[in-house]
């Protein structure tokens, strides 16, 4: 008789049971930039953006876009606008190394920062802002609860605090106000820098944003929501400078610019030949002051590339007090996160012969004729870089081609090395156990066809799988990589974990089938858990042998003719403009 725990067990699978596919359904892809598959990507790309700039509208917009691994750059694509800006000679041609304005992709610097120094100690995530700003302790004449909001919450998006101090001030931009049915008022008072100087002249410093931000009052409380804000940013670069003893401009070029040989990047401004200078009204030469931590640095796609190499191999260990790549706080709608400082994106809809989510970690910025976004995929070891001097839309239309045709192309990649590497049936090399296992590698991942241990099907229809999957509804076993190894020294023996996902139905389901507590850990036997698998390479790549942990059984991996029903590459269609 089945005891309290499994039926326990069986409860939790049933009241949970609509976990359709894992997020991460295999280990990162490798990627060889001679790579067929990804040569006809590009190319494909490369032909489509041609023709998408070549619209009227896109006369005077230049751009950089550029694909990274981990460990390389892969593929990029430059214009230059054919109609230039004659007043501000800039760089001839458009390449890896000209500079934009990144704007508020400079946010992901500052919260670098910020985990650096926490990772020496020097701060702690979780202390209040005034802590380290110590005007913002004691009365005021607003009602920020500053004792309440810590660099964490800052950083999050979550402070509450109002989006700007020195900019989006209606009475800047709208000559005559009352046509807009707003009524006269008067400018005694209010600041005399940044927008409210001529021509952005005159840089805002500590003293204009500690005055303002102590008299403002808050948006929601801290932690209630999260909403966007420039302040909490330069807040943030304040305390940075506080417990470096430099400032922002030169922990950020000694801490993050030389260590990572961004030779380009800068936070003064570039020589105009060195830069990419739109038509009017550009924002190229305007010195940010105070608010340089929120959207102050130049860069490049080629240094852009080599910050998300840094963040692709670093993202979960730069200190212990957080992941990198984490939401911290739902924005708006069911797919849009904030991270530290994040815009995090997920979507079901990008893959082709799948529905499982893909995350998108991304950084956009803007500033008057700069348009930029960095965008990072741990799970498939791909980074993003768009930089548009000109017409806005262009960047939605780079990220829509370069993005989804990318990891389309980046799936069928990983699937492939999931077959060669994994793929296959495994079986003790004692026959009297009767123990086998058959893995095949598909658009769900590594999929279980079959376990065998000691004669019984586990994975059949009275086997030990079946008391934890759903008694009434189409289901399948699939293997999950923690990305951690039974010996983590030499990384050698990759542990992974079997789950049992549910088959989408066609039709209309239930409100509530969409929901799914996530549990990798199912049962034990004899203090061992029945579901870890490892993998144990030779000296090549592929796997030579499987351990059952649970089982206590290892499998030597069968030579045998490639299946007819796995996965094979499709032929790529052109690209739709």
């Amino acid at each position: 008789m089945m005891n309290w725990y499994f039926l326990n067990l069986l409860g939790v699978a049933l009241v949970n049971a609509a976990c359709y596919e894992p997020n991460q359904a295999y280990p990162p892809p490798s990627y060889a930039p001679d790579d067929a598959l990804l040569k006809r990507t590009f190319a494909s790309i490369h032909a489509a953006l041609e023709v998408v700039v070549a619209a009227p509208e896109f006369a005077s917009t230049s751009f950089s876009v550029e694909v990274t691994s981990s460990k390389q750059s892969l593929w990029s694509q430059h214009h230059t606008a054919v109609e230039r800006n004659a007043s501000r000679p800039d760089i001839p041609t458009v390449n890896g190394d000209a500079l934009y304005r990144i704007a508020s992709v400079t946010k992901s610097f500052t919260v670098l920062a910020l985990l650096y120094q926490h990772a020496a100690g020097n701060l702690s995530l979780d202390d209040s802002i005034d802590t380290y700003i110590e005007e913002l302790r004691g009365k005021e004449a607003g009602s920020i609860p500053w004792k309440d909001i810590t660099l964490r919450t800052l950083a999050s998006q979550l402070s509450g605090i109002p989006r700007e101090f020195a900019q989006s001030d209606l009475i800047n931009s709208l000559p005559k106000p009352w046509e807009y049915g707003l009524p006269p008022v008067s400018r005694h008072g209010l600041l005399k820098c940044d927008e409210y100087s001529h021509g952005y002249d005159v840089p805002c410093d500590k003293a204009n944003l500690l005055r303002s931000v102590k008299s403002k009052t808050p948006l929601f409380a801290p932690n209630q929501r999260s909403t966007y804000s420039n302040v909490a940013f330069e807040l943030l670069g304040l305390a940075i400078e506080n417990v470096t003893n430099q400032s922002y401009e030169s922990y950020i070029n000694d801490a993050i610019f030389k260590p990572l040989h961004m030779t380009k990047s800068t936070l003064s401004k570039p020589p105009d030949n060195a830069g990419v200078i739109p038509m009017d009204p550009q924002y190229w030469g305007v010195d940010e002051g105070i608010q340089n931590p929120t959207g102050g640095i130049y860069s490049s796609s080629t240094d852009l590339s080599k910050y998300l190499r840094y963040i692709l191999t670093h993202y979960s260990d730069i200190t212990s007090a957080a992941s990198w790549a984490h939401p911290a706080s739902p924005a708006t709608g069911l797919q849009s996160f904030y991270g530290m400082p994040w815009e995090i994106f997920q979507t079901n809809r990008i893959l082709i012969n799948s529905s499982r989510t893909v995350r998108f970690i991304t950084k956009g910025g803007g500033l008057p004729g700069y348009f930029s976004i960095i965008m990072y995929l741990p799970e498939y070891d791909l980074g993003f870089t768009i930089l548009v001097a000109g017409n806005s839309a262009l960047l939605k239309t780079i990220r829509e081609l370069v993005t989804v045709e990318v990891v389309r192309a980046a799936e069928k990649i990983a699937i492939q090395q999931l077959q060669e590497r994994y793929a296959g049936k495994y079986v003790s090399s004692m026959a009297h156990l009767n123990s086998s296992m058959t893995l095949i590698a598909d658009h769900r991942g590594l999929v279980l066809a079959q376990l065998i241990s000691n004669g019984s099907d586990i994975s059949g229809p009275g086997g030990l799988a079946r008391m934890f999957a759903p008694p009434d509804r189409p289901w399948y076993g699939v293997l999950v990589p923690t990305l951690l190894y039974r010996n983590e020294n030499a990384q050698k023996g990759e542990k992974w974990r079997l789950i049992l996902a549910e088959e989408r139905t066609d039709g209309d389901q239930p409100i509530w089938e969409d929901f799914c507590v996530t549990d990798v850990d199912a049962a034990n036997y004899g203090n061992l858990p029945v579901n870890e698998i490892v993998f144990w390479s030779g000296k090549g790549t592929a796997v030579e042998t499987v351990e059952l942990t649970g089982f206590r059984v290892t499998l030597s991996r069968q030579d045998e003719e490639e299946p007819s029903h796995l996965w094979t590459d499709e032929s790529q269609e052109p690209l739709e403009l």
